[in-house]
């Protein structure tokens, strides 16, 4: 409300200290929504009831497709950096669920102790049993952007010749579980192994409602030519378009999600624009964070759960009977629904699956049902019609004050950032302490190879001593990096910021690009011993 806002304004500490908007849903949650989903059961039908970390859990991105469709190494690409337990290979290698999180520490921490946690959103998986928590891992390590945003990286989904194996778990039912609360859905395709199995199929299931959520990446897709590429997309639409049926058409990103240098292909700026679009949507999901997680609980409370409940407890006898009674009842729920469609004015779009409903309702005891309760139907309407409302001026205010995502998520430069400690590379800054390293940083380690990088540079036709951007990113390209790389590169060499390189700035981005084709990863920012002679006596005058 106003009040809310003006104490955000007044104390912009509030913001960092404790999430405005999160607090007022969770307090909306547990006086209003959740007496009624205990009074009704809610849980025995649907999902179990929410807790502080459902609420307080960064933004959560759920990545599946069949196995080496490059899932894991996706994730890689967005956070530029390996994690513990991560395998990457042709034939199976991610045999589990991991839930990639920030954590001070790097290590792994296993299913069974995740479902303990009340810090962790996952206290919920204990009815899936040893078999699949013994199959579920987080991964905890100190990275930028997984201060925004957690990924959870899952199973290959198993193709034709495999689908006999058996998983011991209900695969599609955690999938389902993940997909409602998660905020975004990444589902993997290969450009030159498209297939589609039982088992996706059935994956396919576990996703019904939640196709909002859901992005297609057709992953690969330097490997093919144009006209293959064209065959395979339209295979890929064609496909989907029979497995999701609504009316709108699922956004299919093409792109190819590492952070290596691509094979030349004919449709190589396409990939450059798609990826963009996607790394965008990814971009904003800490901002519409809220948002998802309003519209989840708005999903909750307008689900006609406690008006079915109702219906059955009034139409069961009170001695004999009541077994037959029940079978015809769960028999005839689709006019049951019907029914109450016609008296309570309840859209056909708030009611649960009327095949799974009934699968619960068999064991089930409906003497032990709840008629409608006024005091609780009031207190609904009130959070649907009023509370709400009053939150949204709030939600609003959260949405501008949130900062960016850095890394390859970065808006401004789409720049690959790196923590400094992980690896040792050659654009490690060297310690002051070490043996002969004033006697280093006075050298510029790019000086040797200078003559080189000039050839190139003069070959370039500068003007006035200087390369223009245009140019620059011309001779840049035909690296075959990303662009999101190219860009970080861009930002690291023009260390005055005047939007051209000279001589020295560009063989210090021809180092950065050799580095970087070698294998190794990108400093966030310039090290010292980097910056070019002419820089640093720059500074210092500066300074003084």
């Amino acid at each position: 409300d106003t009040m809310s806002i003006r104490r955000l304004r007044n104390n912009p500490k509030t913001l960092e200290d404790v999430n405005i908007v999160t607090e007022e849903l969770k307090n909306l949650y547990y006086k209003r929504l959740l007496p009624i989903e205990k009074y009704y059961s809610f849980h025995h039908f649907h999902s179990p009831s929410y807790e502080d970390a459902d609420f307080d859990n960064k933004p959560m991105v759920l990545v599946m497709g069949q196995y080496s469709t490059g899932k894991t190494t996706f994730i890689k690409y967005l956070i530029e950096q390996d994690f513990p337990g991560s395998r990457v290979g042709p034939e199976p290698t991610t045999d589990c669920f991991s839930a990639i999180m920030y954590g001070e520490t790097e290590g792994i921490i296993p299913g069974n102790a995740l479902t303990v946690d009340p810090k962790k959103p996952f206290r919920n998986l204990n009815p899936f049993g040893n078999a699949f928590l013994n199959r579920f891992q987080c991964a905890q390590l100190p990275n930028q952007v997984l201060e925004s945003i957690s990924i959870i990286d899952t199973p290959g989904i198993l193709t034709a010749a495999k689908r006999k194996l058996s998983r011991g778990y209900d695969f599609p039912a955690v999938l389902r579980w993940f997909a409602e609360r998660v905020d975004r859905i990444i589902l993997l395709f290969d450009a030159h192994k498209l297939e589609f199995s039982d088992e996706l199929t059935r994956a396919f299931a576990a996703l019904y409602g939640y196709e909002d959520k859901l992005r297609v990446v057709l992953n690969k897709a330097d490997r093919v030519d144009s006209q293959q590429l064209m065959r395979v997309y339209g295979a890929l639409m064609w496909s989907l378009g029979k497995v999701f049926r609504t009316p709108e058409i699922l956004r299919v990103y093409i792109g190819s999600f590492w952070s290596e240098p691509r094979q030349v292909c004919d449709h190589y700026q396409l990939i450059e624009l798609e990826e963009e679009d996607l790394l965008a949507d990814i971009r904003n999901l800490p901002r519409n964070a809220a948002v998802r997680k309003l519209n989840d609980l708005v999903k909750r409370a307008r689900l006609a759960h406690s008006h079915i409940i109702s219906y059955l407890k009034q139409e069961m006898p009170t001695i004999f009977c009541k077994d037959t009674k029940k079978h015809n009842l769960i028999y005839q729920l689709p006019v049951i629904f019907t029914k109450i469609q016609q008296q309570h004015r309840v859209p056909a779009g708030d009611f649960p699956d009327c095949t799974k409903m009934q699968e619960r309702l068999l064991g089930q005891d409906f003497s032990k049902f709840k008629t409608l309760k006024p005091s609780l139907m009031a207190s609904l309407d009130k959070l649907l019609s009023t509370d709400i409302a009053k939150l949204m001026p709030l939600l609003q205010y959260q949405e501008r004050r949130n900062k960016p995502l850095p890394g390859v998520l970065d808006g401004e430069f789409l720049g690959t950032f790196r923590p400094m400690y992980f690896k040792r590379h050659p654009f490690k800054e060297i310690p002051k302490d070490e043996e002969g390293s004033e006697q280093d940083l006075e050298e510029w380690i790019v000086e040797k190879y200078k003559p080189k990088y000039d050839e190139i540079f003069y070959s370039l036709c500068p003007v006035e001593g200087r390369l223009s951007g245009t140019k620059v990113k011309e001779w840049m390209v035909t690296t075959q990096l990303p662009s999101s790389v190219l860009a970080h590169i861009w930002r690291l060499s023009d260390v005055d910021c005047d939007g051209m390189l000279d001589n020295e700035e560009f063989a210090l981005a021809i180092h950065l690009i050799e580095g970087k084709l070698e294998g190794h990863w990108l400093p966030p920012e310039l090290p010292s011993h980097l910056v070019p002679p002419s820089k640093r006596v720059h500074t210092a005058n500066d300074e003084e």
